[in-house]
């Protein structure tokens, strides 16, 4: 029977492991097939296009991008030229705000344009992820970049000495990858990646990857090419495969070669599931994708129509998902004519085969608008991709008199985009291939499906977003702003009623105010602005970007020394000084915080938690404390003290030190971590007890033997002589007893914050402005205040759009620093 048991008892534990084998086998699978969000974009390609609005407007408008050579950068052409002088090019390839990343001259002047324009893009592509840059300092996210054409420094037979240590690294492939992640204190894999046109996509298709192995956890993807001179332009035509008038004529039977563009894109990618915990933005999903060779074929640059049908395969087996269910490609097509009908044939063969002519799987490509752009292809088509979902509408394709006679599009249901086709939302989601083959042989394929339609909130949740207490009337807020430079401060604040003035619907003021808090980085130079509604705060916004003063505006003063941080817990406001560099008093505002308590959620718990405390301690004998009496006021001064220093506590305000007069005093000692809360009511309840009528000296003696004292983690100015330490029962029953003066502090040698004076007079609206007032003045003399839990009106704000950095660019290109030198 023994052996029986044991045998039962082996199956037993044998099938928990079969089962827990199995799980794990599921998870790991679903991982490796678990989508990936876009979840931010940004660009800068042809046609003065910066951002992705910008190429939704030259796509669906039909413009072509394609322009005459630059003439900003100095490029030496031949007499004889066998190609158009036409292109698709970045308006300003030269231009860099070297002081943001602290980077100086001389390195800017030695380092290539595609180095510096990423830098720019990684940080607008994480502000546009609704994610503050220096969030991500030490964080696993990675970067993967295709970069391709480092010709930047080829035209120089010998260097100034003060380029030699910086043009190495400055046009190195690798560190178009590696300088973001210095940049940024990222910590994940940082790859560039040489593909040729494919570059880009290949990219992408790694992040996706590393995502789904969890080396990072996030990823910025992307790549692109800038042409630095115009040997691109040579090396092509001595290959004849330029179009005579310099542009991409895809799948045409015009088509007569591609016409060659420039251009940079990044995007920010996440798992699907970690963005929306996260609260990020879901542009779009990436379902699957793909890599491959063309291997031994009919030439190095010959692409080979077999492989191309089998990383297309391959693509929807990782996105486990069927042909027939992808409703369009944007393609490659490059306008060279055997290489379109090969892609034709290969889209044919995989998407257009068995497929019902009703629904036709259409085709199109970003270059015929932009040129190809070599490094940044991909990600451009990528780009115009979400952004056809966000319209719903797939674009048209330029420059196609009529469909290839080179291809046999009757063996299969695919056609050509040379009209816009609306393309609205339906009950499977919509999804879209995306090719890139390249020169090298290497070729990538991606699937990329339509963001998921948001859940409306559960009946329980929906109140989860509402006001903890809805004010009234609105109660004001605080928008910080911050750049590198005043200029840049100033360009912030105009790009901000830019913003809003255009916004449709209009966000609500504490929208924005939660928006600026949270995704937008503390710089050296900044100003906080104080109003009730947009007319208030757009005024004072206006007069920031003009440079004037405003009485809602406080601003960093230039070449102020930073000050020292000093809190004081007092009945009444010091006398003194309450503007300029001295914050001044903070009142506590009628009735135990009322306008604090509508307009800072956490707030209104802390001081909750200290008045449900306050009354387990009070004395049972006694009555309870009527609303009017002296003992009700000071408890609830000690409240508003309390609730006050837990929320500036956890907006990263750090005194460098607390003071404090009577029940303040206790507070304060809560604050710098000397006594608990529990502990600081229980001494604060009887405090205001004694205080109502004579004490004997030792009336306290009982409430101090129950205290347990800690080290303070903040410094304390004591009340008491210099040999009694403050964690002892002697400091407190002398404070509470006979308290001498504390060492006064002043404006000229401290930033101080006079907290809690309670008034029946103080109204709601002026308590949370002069709060806000006091921490925006300290925000800019030298305190760094984190406004999140100060600007959060809901537990669920909502996140908006707002205006990426505005980077104050400067001219940098290196044959205008070796002209100068040799003159």
């Amino acid at each position: 029977m023994a052996n029986e048991e044991k045998l039962v008892e082996y199956l037993k534990w044998t099938t928990a492991e079969l089962h827990q084998a199995q799980q794990e086998l599921r998870e790991l699978k679903a991982a490796q097939h678990e989508p990936i969000a876009v979840v931010s974009m940004a660009c800068r390609l042809p046609g003065k296009t910066r951002t992705p609005d910008d190429l939704w407007d030259l796509v669906s408008e039909g413009r072509d991008a394609v322009t005459g050579f630059p003439d900003d950068r100095a490029w030496e052409l031949p007499e004889e030229r066998p190609y158009a002088e036409l292109g698709g090019f970045l308006d300003d390839a030269a231009g860099f705000d070297a002081g943001f990343f602290d980077i100086g001259d001389t390195e800017a002047v030695a380092t290539e344009p595609l180095q510096r324009l990423m830098l720019h893009l990684a940080w607008e592509t994480v502000e546009r992820g609704h994610i503050a840059p220096h969030t991500l300092r030490s964080t696993l996210t990675g970067v993967y970049v295709g970069a391709t054409g480092h010709d930047y420094a080829t035209r120089l037979e010998t260097a100034p000495d003060e380029l030699l240590p910086y043009l190495g690294g400055g046009t190195s492939g690798s560190l178009v990858s590696g300088r973001i992640a210095y940049a940024l204190g990222l910590e994940g894999p940082a790859i560039s990646v040489d593909t040729a046109c494919s570059s880009s996509l290949v990219a992408l298709h790694l992040a996706c990857q590393a995502l789904r192995r969890g080396e990072c956890g996030l990823a910025l993807a992307g790549g692109g090419t800038v042409m630095s001179t115009p040997h691109t332009f040579h090396a092509f035509a001595h290959q004849k495969s330029l179009a005579q008038d310099g542009r991409c004529k895809p799948f045409a039977a015009a088509a007569d070669g591609m016409g060659l563009g420039e251009g940079v894109g990044l995007v920010l990618l996440e798992r699907l599931g970690d963005a929306r915990k996260n609260g990020h933005p879901v542009l779009a999903v990436i379902r699957g994708s793909a890599v491959n060779q063309d291997g031994a074929g009919y030439g190095l640059a010959a692409p080979n129509g077999p492989s191309q049908q089998h990383v297309i395969r391959a693509a929807l087996a990782d996105a486990r998902l069927t042909p027939d269910q992808i409703d369009a490609v944007e393609a490659h097509g490059t306008g060279t004519p055997i290489g379109d009908a090969i892609e034709v044939q290969a889209l044919l063969a995989t998407y257009g085969a068995d497929r019902s002519p009703d629904r036709p799987l259409w085709l199109g490509s970003v270059k015929s608008n932009t040129g190809h752009t070599q490094g940044a292809a991909g990600t451009a088509a990528l780009i115009k991709m979400v952004q056809a979902f966000r319209h719903d509408t797939l674009p048209p394709t330029l420059h196609v008199d009529r469909p290839t006679p080179l291809a046999a599009w009757k063996k299969g249901a695919v056609r050509l985009l040379t009209e816009a086709v609306d393309w609205p939302r339906r009950e499977e989601p919509r999804r879209v291939g995306i090719s890139a083959f390249a020169t090298s042989g290497t070729n990538a394929h991606l699937i990329l499906e339509e963001p998921p339609v948001e859940e409306p909130p559960k009946p329980d949740d929906a109140l989860a977003g509402t006001l903890t207490a809805v004010p009234a009337p609105e109660l004001p807020v605080a928008w910080p702003l911050s750049a590198r430079t005043p200029e840049a401060l100033r360009a912030q604040a105009k790009a901000l009623v830019t913003h809003l003035a255009a916004a449709d619907p209009t966000p609500s003021p504490a929208e924005v105010a939660h928006s600026l808090a949270a995704t937008r980085s503390p710089l050296e130079h900044r100003a906080v602005l104080t109003g009730t509604d947009h007319a208030d705060l757009l005024a004072a916004a206006r007069a920031l970007a003009a440079g004037e003063d405003h009485p809602d505006l406080v601003r960093s003063v230039p070449g102020a020394d930073p000050k020292k941080i000093a809190w004081h817990f007092g009945g009444h406001p010091a006398d003194g000084d309450t503007t300029g560099t001295a914050p001044g008093a903070v009142p506590g505002a009628a009735f135990g915080g009322a306008g604090f308590r509508s307009a800072f959620p956490l707030f209104a718990t802390a001081f909750d938690e200290a008045r449900a405390l306050l009354d387990t301690h009070l004395d049972p004998r006694l009555p309870a404390p009527l609303p009017a009496s002296p003992v009700h006021a000071e408890l609830s001064r000690f409240a508003v003290h309390t609730a006050l220093a837990r929320l500036l506590l956890d907006s990263g305000v750090r005194p460098h030190s607390l003071t404090g007069d009577g029940v303040g005093h206790i507070a304060a000692a809560y604050a710098a971590g000397v006594l608990t809360l529990d502990d600081a009511c229980r001494l604060a309840a009887a405090h205001a007890i004694h205080s109502a009528q004579p004490a004997s000296p030792d009336a306290y003696e009982p409430v101090l033997k129950q205290l347990t004292f800690q080290r303070p983690t903040l410094t304390l100015t004591s009340t008491a002589p210099a040999d009694t330490p403050l964690t002892s029962a002697d400091y407190w029953h002398h404070h509470l007893t006979s308290p001498a003066p504390a060492a006064p502090l002043t404006p000229e040698t401290h930033t101080l914050l006079h907290l809690g004076a309670l008034t029946t007079e103080t109204s709601q609206t002026t308590a949370v402005r002069a709060l806000l007032t006091a921490l925006a003045r300290l925000h800019t003399t030298g305190g760094t205040v984190d406004w999140t839990p100060l600007v959060q009106r809901t537990d669920r704000p909502r996140t908006i759009d707002l205006p990426t950095y505005s980077f104050q660019a400067k001219r940098y290109w290196l044959h205008d620093h070796t002209a100068h030198a040799a003159v």
